[in-house]
């Protein structure tokens, strides 16, 4: 449809029509009204809203999503389809690592690749937009939703947010297999104080303006069709009525032009933040920050006609937000194809074919972080007599929370893939893996304390036989995700028992840990001689741990955010902020900026991560010691394969302004490069640093480089002091 055939059809609608296009519910509202019951029996329709609504959330299965847009259009007075959307995270059917673990890659085109397959399967199943990707900077692992951000680093976090964005949109939307994403949350919801969910977060106009907006910039650019507000307030100001920073940041200075989308029921929460007096107050708030749809409550449909007689909003405020809405779904071809790409025969060809499969096998080894090794005990020799123990050793629920699984069945366990492989090992328990003492929601595995107890002594005596150990342990799956936050990130007690038994009787255990967030090792670590770890990797996850742990394949990955020494540490960063007392680890005492019964510094640190190999690095030279504001430094290193089998290694440059107007971060990470190199091979390795990559918001709040001294950092994780320095005049 022409731009022109858009405005007609917006001059032809009803206020009541183009309020209904600001309108999204879940499918159990068409068709109905009056007073519902169950879990939406808060919910009182007048009428017409489920007649005029604009896009409907978690509809899926094409011949259901067909059926619900015939019988929705044929009674619309201008037979405007309906949008459906869905949170399509990590994989739709065929489920792919968390977006953290992804991070871990550092392949950028291995979420693209992901976002395709998961937009090809759910565009098959009728949903033409994913509320994906989130590119919130997350330090604080306490917080439940760090396991969808791709890393703690603001240019990790732009790369993958505009990879994901060109996976799942591809270059057109009306293209078959192609969905639109939505950048979230907008913003800053990544730093809730104290790591709690929905929560205030107090971030500095410096730090938020450089750091925050630079993953929601990756999409941005990549042209994400939609922006999703987020639950928390920033400045004391709720999001979703915080005109500044939507029409002024994300509109004006990102330069976003797509439909804006309030996060589940956060328009009406805007009476619980306080700062609306009513339902009508919140429309008025939210519709003044320019947020076009809003979600999962009535305050728009029931409000906005009578504000706009009021004169609290305007007529041209609505055909604003509704034009917004109709462009999208002409830029889907919805118009021409009501449907999209709804196909009965799409949903069974496509949904968990080998391809996809191959695919997420692929991600899951890329993405699985070898933290310790001791006298290479990985890959495992399989001569050996050999024990697979632990809770997660013969468990399908190695997924995200944010998984949407209808077959679990669909998920092959260690246990039954070592099978399948005729590998010889022994399988034990060990553990349940929370416990009979817990209280964590959905989790339905009960044991006595006593059966626990007798668990724990078959297992031990197979450790005792046997010559070496692998365990599968990890958090419970909806420990981590949305309204999951936690102010203890150590693995369940039962499953540290189980731990601290079986190492007491075996020296050779390696440890396989499934998570959706950093757990705290710390005392942990001295007790293995391997840790893997896993994270939660999806529908094909335990292929790609026997392809890694039999040596198949390699690890190669680093981790895209800092381990914590302990839960009361969190947020750490390796963005570090120089201060005027640095600590001295080698003095016995001193006042200095720290802890005095921790170190600082995080346990395990940005970008670290082992292989089967081992690499080493020569110095660091540059290109030329002073640099202009038009010139390019090159850092150059040689890499060497020194072990004995091949590898890939993440060669990553950091940057430090050494002095500056403002404090700035003790490293950034500016360039980094992913080579592969067979045992005994060499190889030459270039980074450039432009002065675009200096700039920053200066004492004025200028957005610029200054001049002086900058150091170089080139090595294989964040702490690296291999460094060369330069000069920009």
């Amino acid at each position: 449809m022409k731009h022109s055939e858009l405005i007609k059809l917006l001059g032809e609608m009803s206020l009541e029509e183009k309020i209904g296009q600001m309108c999204q519910l879940v499918p159990d509202f068409l068709g109905k009204t009056g007073e519902l019951t169950g879990p939406l029996g808060h919910f009182v329709l007048n009428g017409n809203e489920t007649k005029l609504l604009g896009s409907v959330l978690n509809a899926n299965g094409a011949e259901n999503v067909m059926k619900l847009q015939d019988e929705f259009m044929k009674n619309h007075p201008h037979n405007i389809p309906l949008l459906f959307m869905m949170d399509v995270i990590n994989g739709y059917e065929t489920i792919f690592p968390i977006p953290l673990a992804q991070g871990c890659s550092f392949e950028p085109e291995l979420a693209k690749e992901g976002a395709q397959v998961a937009s090809k399967e759910a565009a098959a199943e009728g949903i033409a937009v994913t509320f994906s990707p989130m590119a919130d900077m997350v330090t604080d692992a306490r917080w439940g939703r760090v396991m969808e951000t791709p890393s703690e680093d603001k240019l990790l976090n732009y790369l993958f947010a505009k990879a994901m964005v060109e996976g799942y949109q591809g270059d057109d939307l009306t293209k078959k297999g192609n969905i639109g994403a939505c950048i979230k949350h907008f913003a800053g919801y990544g730093a809730p104080e104290g790591g709690k969910e929905y929560y205030n977060c107090e971030i500095s106009e410096r730090t938020f303006m450089e750091d925050y907006l630079t993953g929601y910039k990756g999409a941005i650019d990549a042209g994400v069709t939609m922006a999703m507000t987020s639950f928390n307030s920033l400045n004391r100001i709720p999001s979703t009525a915080n005109e500044w920073l939507m029409k002024k940041v994300l509109r004006e200075q990102l330069g976003f032009d797509g439909v804006l989308i309030s996060d589940w029921a956060a328009v009406g929460e805007l009476v619980n933040h306080t700062i609306a007096q009513d339902e009508a107050q919140a429309a008025e708030l939210s519709v003044n920050a320019s947020v076009d749809i809003d979600m999962m409550t009535l305050c728009y449909s029931h409000n906005l006609s009578k504000l706009v007689e009021e004169g609290r909003i305007t007529i041209e405020q609505i055909d604003e937000c509704t034009l917004r809405i109709l462009e999208l779904k002409n830029k889907l071809g919805l118009f021409e194809n009501p449907y999209k790409d709804a196909s009965v025969e799409d949903e069974k060809k496509l949904i968990l074919c080998d391809e996809h499969r191959q695919k997420a096998r692929k991600a899951a080894a890329k993405t699985m972080v070898l933290l310790k090794n001791d006298d290479k005990i990985l890959p495992l020799d399989l001569n050996k007599s050999t024990a697979f123990m632990g809770p997660y050793a013969d468990n399908r629920q190695i997924y995200g929370a944010w998984s949407w699984v209808d077959n679990e069945n669909a998920i092959k366990t260690v246990r039954e893939i070592a099978g399948e492989r005729n590998i010889k090992v022994s399988f034990a328990k060990g553990s349940t893996v929370l416990g009979a003492k817990n209280r964590v929601k959905s989790y339905t595995e009960q044991m006595t304390e006593q059966e626990e107890n007798k668990l724990l002594e078959e297992t031990i005596e197979l450790a005792k036989c046997s010559e070496q150990v692998v365990l599968f342990v990890g958090e419970y799956r909806l420990q981590s995700g949305e309204a999951s936050s936690r102010t203890d990130i150590e693995l369940p007690k039962i499953q540290q028992k189980l731990i601290d038994e079986v190492s007491k009787v075996n020296d050779n255990v390696v440890l396989v840990v499934f998570a959706g967030r950093p757990l705290v090792l710390t005392d942990l670590l001295p007790k293995v001689k391997s840790v893997l770890y896993a994270w939660f990797p999806g529908t094909e996850g335990a292929n790609a741990l026997m392809d890694i742990l039999t040596g198949e394949q390699s690890p190669s990955a680093k981790l895209s955010i800092s381990f914590p020494r302990c839960s009361s540490q969190c947020p750490v960063s390796y963005r570090s902020f120089s201060t005027g007392r640095p600590s001295d680890a080698n003095a016995e005492f001193n006042y200095a900026s720290g802890y005095i019964d921790c170190p600082i510094t995080p346990l395990l640190p940005f970008g670290y991560g082992l292989t089967y190999t081992d690499f080493e690095i020569s110095k660091v030279t540059l290109s030329g010691n002073t640099m202009t504001e038009n010139d390019t430094i090159t850092a150059t290193v040689t890499v060497t394969n020194t072990g004995g089998r091949e590898g890939e290694q993440v060669v990553q440059l950091y940057v430090q302004d050494v002095k500056a107007s403002v404090i700035r971060p003790t490293r950034e990470l500016k360039a980094f490069k992913k080579i592969k190199l067979s045992a005994g091979e060499s190889a030459q390795v270039e980074l450039s640093v432009s002065e675009e990559m200096l700039r920053f918001y200066t004492r004025d709040m200028s957005f610029k480089s200054e001049k002086g001294l900058f150091r170089v950092y080139v090595g294989f994780d964040s702490t690296t002091d291999n460094f060369a320095e330069f000069s920009l005049v």
